[in-house]
């Protein structure tokens, strides 16, 4: 079996959690996931199963989230699995105050990730070093937010805004919640959270873990296939003797670098029957332009 699961992974399991049952559910080893969510998030966590291990870091980096913010409320992991800091009612809050600052969370925005995160500072997890009490000072990222949306607002002495938030890779939705706080003067923490997209996969056809089960059970379950799942890579077609070289591992000479790709662009490389080979490379080399293997996949 070979391919990906858009699982929807449950709260309060962790994403490794998901991978050893399906590891046991599938009774294989060969299982990865494609970018880790909270225990305390619910949503979408690409598996892959077999040689399409290999593939999960050509998968789309774009992920998609709806989350509850919650006002009033500081927390040392910026949800509200942690130790309160702070707790004042923000009953004079209003959605009117809350929008214009939303702008500021949109766009290139520099971001300090929670202390309670797996970003490792000098081959540590941060999350290690802060239930060591240990103190130190968490690196700066630039990421993107690419829109946010709001859903709902909730009134009262705790107030809660319900968002969706389209993000690139590395964006720790529990920073905007703390950071709106702070810009706000009352405080806030990540209430929810769901991911409703990561890496091309969305949660309308996602699976839970026990749906999964059943259908291994019925005998139905399919993995999505490897082109399927990189349909957002230019392809390119190979004849078959040409396929079975590149295949052994042979750069072969490519006529043209397609105009939607540039020098060292990764492609989805088939064969004449729409057959997925693996990933190739672009290269120009003295004039020539060469395709590489970047990962054969048929065969390997």
């Amino acid at each position: 079996m070979q391919g990906f699961i858009n699982l929807n992974k449950p709260l309060d399991w962790t994403s490794h959690d998901c991978v050893a049952r399906v590891r046991r559910l599938l009774r294989t080893s060969r299982v990865g996931h494609g970018g880790t969510l909270d225990p305390a998030a619910s949503g979408v966590l690409p598996i892959a199963v077999g040689k399409a291990t290999r593939l999960l870091q050509f998968l789309p980096q774009d992920k998609a989230y709806r989350a509850t913010i919650q006002f009033g409320i500081a927390t040392t992991t910026d949800d509200l699995e942690g130790e309160i800091l702070s707790s004042k009612p923000a009953t004079d809050l209003s959605l009117e105050q809350i929008v214009p600052r939303l702008k500021q969370f949109q766009g290139k925005i520099v971001q300090v990730p929670p202390k309670y995160s797996a970003i490792q500072v000098q081959g540590k997890r941060l999350y290690d070093l802060a239930r060591a009490g240990e103190e130190v000072d968490v690196p700066e990222r630039t990421v993107e937010v690419y829109k946010i949306d709001i859903l709902d607002w909730q009134a009262g002495d705790f107030p809660k805004l319900e968002v969706a938030i389209a993000c690139g890779a590395g964006t720790y939705i529990r920073a905007i919640a703390r950071d709106l706080g702070a810009v706000l003067g009352t405080g806030g923490t990540l209430a929810a959270l769901t991911r409703t997209r990561s890496s091309g996969f969305e949660i309308a056809a996602s699976l839970s873990l026990d749906e999964l089960a059943t259908q291994l059970e019925q005998g139905i379950f399919e993995p999505i296939p490897p082109a399927m799942a990189l349909q957002h890579l230019p392809s390119v077609n190979l004849s078959e003797p040409v396929a079975r070289k590149w295949c052994l591992g042979q750069k072969i000479p490519y006529p043209e670098i397609p105009v939607t790709t540039t020098n060292d662009a990764f492609l989805r490389v088939e064969d004449e029957s729409d057959r997925f080979l693996g990933i190739g490379r672009l290269a120009q080399i003295d004039d020539v332009c060469l395709l590489a293997p970047q990962i054969v996949f048929v065969g390997s």
